[in-house]
């Protein structure tokens, strides 16, 4: 088969064919109250027991001609507009030119990307406006797309491509174009696609998720030497590595739209089909009851929507729903529970692991209208970001939304991720703490916690960790970045990255939580963990006591059997724009946001000292400054910091003594024996935490 396609781009545009319409789709009332998980942990309905809308076969992959009046009402949302005007406003001459002369052909990780892009916007703005020059480019990614004489940039055995995102990609991409680009493209084009989609796509989905299934059959993953991609890692364990992450999901996606789009055409199409929704079915099992999601939220909506495109292109070819694999009510309550908005980043989000931004919300709208679940309007209205195709062919501006209440302020997941806040203004307190197990794209952030307040990050965890183990800034993956606990300079176990970012062996687990309007009281327990580095760690715990909405005392116990060591506890400070700080105080530090200060006062059983600091990576890739206090060398370890955060005082306002006082409040801490009190001011009420157990008893007010 020749390499390059062009000549099938020669024939002349026919005029746009209507797609098949389909009969309006029937939608269910609400979502049935919550439900009670039988290990106690409340969780949002389950799509069990859900009324959802008949399934309808025939007609587009993904939408048809009675649906273009809403979606072009959906590019009219404020909350989509921007993307809207994004797509339609690209420089076109810019595209065109990249693909003729800029996209190589053994670049798959950034042009191949571009391409693919280009492809998908273009042949998405035509389908819905018929602009001639949005056409022009679309056929001209076609026409790159098939001269790539591969996908993807992975082999099996040195020879079969594997796919586990350009080529599912570049599948959903052009099995979409053409439909989208019906009419635009010659019947010659047309078939070239869907055959190449059969030679070069379909075939490397399956052979990846073949291999994540029988991972003993496998005959070697690797690079393909051909591909300039330079940073190669170990992946000789990825089967089983890749098996439970996201890069499972991306082929799902593909490999299921390729069996649809040739199902009577191609010879596998049923068997590709098959393997797409079984495949789906066990990679569902990574969403907790609760619809919790463990790569952390920049993954889950990525991850999510193509689930959802399997889910979707089965219910409308094949009239089979299977939307019932995933808690969908719920998920997206825990994309809305993890979303931390204020100070001009309404995208914020709880970024444990390799999150640094809730991201697209199409998973949001396509729940909203499947479930009328108003809530799920909310969130895809509100939080993140409609920012993909699928976020204007899903979104109903119909639907009513309904803010969320109080009774989703607090939330223990499923994976023991503990979220509390006091509402969902940008000024309302938020504070998350990174208890449970380990997974794909994690941080040895066991314990680690973040608090935002008035706007502001008082406790960071920092942005844009590397992926490759040699760039500098791999070092904000570990423990001694993030606000936890070092023992003797030490975080708790990771790994060194040579196979990227999967997952360590480091276990903690929520031991006390409870939460009402006022307070919210959490102990995690991360011993585990560290004595994977030191088996002389005996217990590592730490308590959070959060009084809405702006303070938080974190109390930290660290024993050892035998040889007495220092322990650290870090406090991360938000710098991302350069506008962050900290500084030590008696007793305590503050810390500087523009929006936002605070004062920590700090008390130990032992001598501790506190001192501020910046992580040790070169200045041209960021400043990233920490308050550590640090407890002697000692067998066992209390170190309680309580933390008074004001939105009123201004930049460096909050001022700190051996009391802890913050601008128009005071909060004294003192310690009785084994009782460590917080004396109220300003509204705050009283705290006694008793220290006499393991697990401290807390009485508030």
């Amino acid at each position: 088969m020749p390499t390059s396609r062009r000549d099938f781009l020669k024939a002349g545009a026919l005029a746009a064919a209507g797609l098949p319409i389909i009969p309006a789709l029937r939608v269910p009332a609400a979502p049935p109250p919550a439900q009670t998980h039988p290990a106690g942990l409340k969780v949002p309905p389950s799509v069990a027991g859900l009324k959802v809308p008949p399934s309808v076969a025939g007609g587009g992959l993904f939408f048809d001609d009675a649906d273009i009046p809403r979606m072009r009402r959906a590019i009219e949302h404020p909350h989509v507009a921007s993307y809207w005007k994004s797509i339609t406003g690209a420089d076109l001459s810019a595209d065109a030119e990249f693909i003729r002369s800029g996209a190589k052909l053994n670049n798959h990780s950034k042009d191949m990307l571009r391409v693919r892009q280009i492809l998908e916007r273009t042949s998405f703005v035509y389908a819905l406006t018929g602009d001639a020059a949005q056409r022009d480019v679309a056929r001209r990614a076609v026409d790159k797309m098939l001269e790539y004489p591969k996908w993807d940039y992975f082999l099996e055995g040195g020879k079969d491509v594997i796919g586990f995102q350009r080529a599912p990609e570049a599948t959903i991409a052009m099995s979409c174009a053409r439909q989208w680009l019906r009419g635009a493209l010659s019947d010659e084009t047309a078939r070239e696609i869907e055959t190449q989609i059969g030679e070069k796509g379909a075939p490397a989905c399956f052979r990846t998720l073949y291999g994540m299934k029988y991972p003993d059959r496998v005959q070697g993953w690797g690079f393909d030497p051909e591909d300039d991609y330079p940073f190669h890692v170990d992946l000789r364990r990825w089967p089983l590595i890749l098996n439970s992450t996201n890069l499972k999901a991306i082929p799902i996606a593909g490999l299921g739209i390729a069996g649809c789009l040739l199902r009577g055409k191609h010879p596998q199409a049923e068997r590709w089909i098959a393997m797409a929704e079984q495949s789906a079915r066990a990679f569902a099992l990574m969403y907790g009851p609760d619809g919790a999601y463990d790569e952390g939220v920049g993954y889950w909506g990525y991850t999510s929507t193509h689930i959802t495109l399997l889910v979707e292109v089965l219910r409308r070819t094949l009239g089979r729903d299977i939307a019932g694999i995933i808690n969908y009510p719920g998920t997206v309550r825990y994309g809305l529970r993890m979303w931390m908005p204020g100070a001009g980043r309404p995208n914020d989000c709880v970024n444990f692991s390799d999150a640094w931004a809730m991201g697209d919300m199409s998973i949001a709208a396509w729940t909203a209208g499947r479930f009328r679940d108003g809530v799920a309007q909310y969130v895809a209205t509100h939080a993140g970001e409609l920012s993909s195709p699928w976020s204007v062919i899903w979104l109903d501006p119909a639907l009513r939304e309904e803010k969320p209440g109080a009774d989703l302020f607090d939330v223990r997941f499923s994976n023991d991720w503990v979220v509390a806040r006091s509402g969902w203004d940008e000024s309302d307190g938020v504070v998350a703490l990174r208890s449970g197990g380990p997974s794909n794209h994690e941080h040895a952030d066991r314990n680690s916690v973040i608090f935002k307040v008035h706007g502001e990050r008082i406790y960071h965890d920092p942005y844009h960790a590397a992926y490759p183990n040699t760039d500098p800034l791999w070092v904000l993956r570990l423990t001694k970045s993030h606000s936890s606990v070092l023992i003797g300079g030490q975080g708790h176990q990771y790994h060194d990255g040579h196979e990227g970012t999967n997952a360590s062996f480091a276990e903690a687990h929520v031991v006390e939580y409870r939460a009402d309007d006022r307070s919210m009281v959490v102990t995690s327990d991360a011993t585990a963990a560290y004595a994977l580095v030191n088996p002389d760690v005996t217990l590592v715990r730490r308590t959070l006591v959060f009084l809405k909405p702006d303070v938080l005392a974190v109390l930290d116990r660290v024993r050892l059997a035998r040889n007495p060591l220092p322990v650290q506890v870090r406090f991360q400070i938000d710098n991302s724009d350069g506008r962050g700080s900290v500084a030590a105080a008696q007793s305590g530090f503050t810390v500087s946001r523009p929006n936002a200060a605070a004062y920590a006062a700090v008390l130990g059983g032992g001598e501790v000292r506190v001192r501020c600091a910046n992580l040790e990576i070169p200045a041209d890739k960021g400043v990233f400054p920490y308050a550590e206090a640090e407890s002697a060398p000692a067998l066992d370890h209390l170190i309680l910091t309580v933390c008074d955060a004001c939105g009123t005082c201004g930049a460096g306002g909050a001022t700190g003594g051996a009391a802890g006082t913050a601008k128009g409040r005071s909060l004294r801490t003192t310690r009785e024996g084994n009782v460590w009190r917080i004396a109220g001011g300003g509204g705050v009420p009283a705290v006694a935490i008793d220290t006499t157990t393991d697990t401290p008893a807390v009485t508030i007010g």
